[in-house]
């Protein structure tokens, strides 16, 4: 039986997706096929890639303020734009090439230069802005098919799934302007179980609650999550387990938290270890995996 598995984006809460990796290889839990989006994408590429759990939860750590450093400069000539010509600049805060530099430095101590040269079979989705369309940077073709594209660098197909509208520009490649993966497809159930996969595990993030005390960033994060949630229900009744992680009001870039948010991802694992080996055999469930300390 192959596992598969489907991490969704979340910014810096998707550091807890290699804390699950890791509670899932100490309990001999196997993954065979791995899919992300967004921040998903970055720990599905280092894990195929054959990178620990830990590792990537340091290799988080090293750059997490480098990748998500915000400019200023685009800001205020987006203000301009509006005030003086009326128009809207479709560029975000950052570039994200920093991004892309990062993980195709990253992807060469492997030997790796493009997608396709990664071993575990592995899926990225991004869309492109132009068309409205779900693009697929994989290693494995599961049809032939323009959707799919696996000549592509692996930093660059991080980048192009990871550009988050609104902090990132769009990510133009050959004749695409990608944006954030997670506008049509925050977690990749679908394009896992094409690859091959018998059961797929799909992780996501628990929707933090809102109240009179809570601020801009409480509330845009809830906004995604609703957004997520709404644009991945059919992914998720396609997979098999739903790892609901608890994250504690964790914001989109706050990387105060990367610490707690990787122990929470390792934590909801080792919770429900028992549960999980259960359901791979048996069925579909949810679990809600609040951190307990």
């Amino acid at each position: 039986m192959k596992v598969g598995i489907a991490l969704s984006g979340g910014g810096i809460r998707g550091i807890a997706h290699a804390g699950v990796l890791k509670g899932l290889e100490e309990n001999n839990i196997k993954i065979d096929i791995i899919g992300g989006t967004s921040s998903g994408s970055m720990i599905a590429s280092l894990y195929a890639m054959g990178y620990s759990p830990y590792y990537i939860y340091i290799l988080f750590k090293k750059y997490a303020k480098k990748m998500i450093e915000i400019n200023t400069g685009p800001i205020i000539s987006g203000i301009r734009n509006i005030l003086i010509n009326k128009k809207l600049s479709i560029s975000g805060l950052k570039t994200g090439k920093s991004i892309e530099t990062i993980f195709n430095e990253v992807a060469l101590k492997k030997g790796i230069k493009t997608i396709e040269n990664i071993k575990m079979p592995i899926v990225i989705p991004t869309v492109d802005l132009a068309d409205s369309k779900e693009y697929i940077f994989t290693n494995i073709k599961p049809e032939d098919n323009e959707q799919y594209i696996t000549d592509i660098s692996v930093g660059k197909a991080v980048r192009a799934s990871s550009s988050f509208t609104g902090i990132y520009s769009p990510c133009e490649y050959r004749k695409h302007l990608f944006i954030d993966g997670g506008a049509l497809d925050n977690i990749p159930v679908h394009e896992v179980k094409k690859q091959g996969a018998d059961k797929v595990i799909a992780v996501k993030f628990h929707s933090d609650e809102v109240d009179n005390e809570s601020n801009v960033m409480d509330v845009t994060m809830k906004t995604i999550d609703i957004m997520g949630s709404k644009i991945s229900e059919e992914g998720l009744e396609e997979s098999d387990l739903v790892l609901d992680v608890y994250t504690d009001k964790t914001g989109l870039l706050d990387v105060q938290k990367l610490d707690s948010c990787y122990k929470y991802g390792y934590q909801c694992v080792i919770n429900n270890i028992s549960n999980i080996k259960e359901i791979l055999k048996n069925r579909v469930n949810f679990l809600n995996c609040e951190y307990i300390s």
